[in-house]
């Protein structure tokens, strides 16, 4: 995939870059997407796509937390985007499956883990919008999203049990 690395800037109102992630975007909170505000964006973007990942899941490269795509090419992503497939208040947007289920999945490790974990944010750039099934993985949306990603950009939070 060949994309321009790190040509959006992403920042958060809850977290600054290497950070860590608030509660109420954990699964020991509210388990609320944070807000993203997205810098650079090409004038020839139309849609955004994001997907989260943690980082520090052993024997793993990394766990989707979260996926989403068609979102409308937009500098604001708001707080607290609602659960479910289709996401109308975000231009039809389609939330794939990332931890099982088609919505966001904060931070929480099990009662074993006690190290921080880094989640990380990608946020990708498309020249289009995807036909692709809401009941679509992580794998599947870069297979489709290959060759469409125009620009790329990143934040990480961390996070550790009991913060």
């Amino acid at each position: 995939m060949t994309i321009k690395e790190n040509t959006l800037e992403i920042t958060s109102k809850s977290f600054d870059n290497n950070s860590f992630i608030p509660k109420r975007h954990t699964g020991f909170g509210e388990d609320i997407s944070p807000p993203f505000t997205i810098s650079g964006l090409s004038k020839n973007a139309a849609s955004i796509a994001i997907v989260m990942d943690d980082l520090d899941i052993p024997f793993i490269k990394a766990f989707n937390h979260w996926i989403i795509w068609n979102i409308p090419a937009v500098n604001e992503i708001p707080e607290n985007i609602p659960h479910g497939k289709l996401v109308t208040a975000l231009g039809n947007a389609k939330q794939g499956i990332g931890y099982g289920r088609n919505q966001y999945k904060g931070p929480k490790q099990p009662f074993f883990i006690r190290n921080c974990h880094r989640y990380i944010f990608h946020i990708y750039a498309l020249d289009c919008f995807l036909n692709l099934s809401p009941d679509s993985k992580k794998k599947d949306f870069l297979t489709a999203a290959n060759g469409h990603i125009i620009q790329y950009g990143h934040i990480t939070g961390i996070y550790k049990r009991g913060n």
